[in-house]
């Protein structure tokens, strides 16, 4: 039986509609906070047995939750960074979808299931959240019906995935562009902030631009300052009344 067979197809339309939202989300200038909540906020409406969302993040300070739909899943989340393990940590670490019900996670992750036994969850899936080769956390799924996530479940959950991995990707991309961008300004801003320099050195003392350049020079390293601070420096100086 295909998907469109087993899910009505209203709901397949709903979920197109918000995989285009979170694909052009960042098209807007909006940061990738606010994509991931984008994120969060179209797969709980759109995934069935999803009550509520949660994106983890893995940083070189450890784990966070970035993104959520409502603070008490955020409880869960922290236990489990708190531990050290915990099924979102799994799905990141082994790069694979992991559901577990809280009766069937108790041995394995005691403190995740305590404190979802106590939020009122009872199922959970979380699958990882790959870009660029590099795992940036996984998306987080809670229910109270301990028979919630069945495979299309599982289907959307990584064509969400999928979605949000492409968005960052293209965030990614925008934001070294504009780094390099900005580089680039300061570079050209203090190639001529130079060239005025060397022009003020070469008019008054009659020397030519290697002779302009190497005073310049002397003068960043003999006060430990950077050539283009030298150079702003002299500027203002001439400039003053």
């Amino acid at each position: 039986m295909s998907i469109e067979e087993h899910v009505p197809a209203s709901l397949l339309d709903e979920a197109s509609e918000a995989l285009e939202e979170l694909a052009g989300v960042l098209a807007d200038g909006q940061t990738l906070n606010d994509a991931l909540q984008q994120l969060v906020e179209s797969a709980s409406r759109v995934i069935p047995d999803a009550e509520n969302v949660s994106v983890t993040v893995i940083g070189a300070e450890g784990a966070s939750t970035v993104a959520w739909t409502d603070e008490k899943v955020v409880a869960i989340d922290r236990d489990q960074y708190a531990a050290g393990n915990g099924p979102c940590l799994e799905a990141a670490r082994t790069q694979r979808p992991v559901r577990v019900t809280v009766d069937g996670g108790r041995e394995k992750w005691p403190e995740f299931a305590a404190v979802a036994e106590r939020a009122g969850v009872r199922a959970y899936l979380s699958a990882p959240i790959s870009v660029e080769d590099d795992v940036l956390g996984s998306l987080n799924l809670y229910s109270s019906d301990v028979r919630a996530f069945d495979p299309f479940d599982e289907a959307l959950l990584r064509l969400f995935v999928t979605a949000a991995s492409t968005s960052i990707t293209g965030f990614r991309r925008y934001e070294r562009s504009r780094r390099l961008v900005e580089h680039l300004q300061r570079a050209l801003e203090s190639r001529a902030e130079i060239d005025q320099a060397k022009g003020v050195l070469m008019a008054a003392h009659g020397v030519d631009a290697g002779e302009a350049f190497a005073r310049l020079v002397t003068e960043s390293q003999q006060h430990n300052t950077k050539l283009r601070e030298v150079a702003r420096n002299l500027l203002a100086s001439v400039r003053r009344p």
